[in-house]
């Protein structure tokens, strides 16, 4: 598959980016080689394969959420630039 200039010039402009000719052709070769090497690799078999979403085998080890009553609450609120009792009071964001 090949990738033409006018293809990476209108990436540019969506990525927000001011290429030079120079670089539009670099860029261009350079993504022509990754849609090829995509493509060689969508020709794999991969119908017995699982999906994963790790190959080191990681697993989550995260604990459960336990909510857990806060003791000081006064330190905790001491940090608030401000406060309406026991809770932040923070600038109205909806109109």
């Amino acid at each position: 598959m090949s990738v033409s200039d006018a293809d990476v010039k209108k990436i540019a402009k969506l990525a927000r980016l001011r290429l030079t000719d120079a670089e539009v052709a670099l860029y261009g070769g350079q993504l022509t080689k990754i849609l090829d090497s995509m493509a060689e690799l969508s020709k794999a078999d991969t119908s017995a394969v699982a999906p994963t979403t790790s190959v080191l085998g990681a697993v989550n080890v995260m604990r459960e959420d336990e909510p857990k009553p806060f003791e000081d609450v006064e330190a905790l609120l001491a940090n608030a630039p401000e406060r309406d009792g026991p809770y932040f009071k923070v600038r109205k964001v909806i109109e």
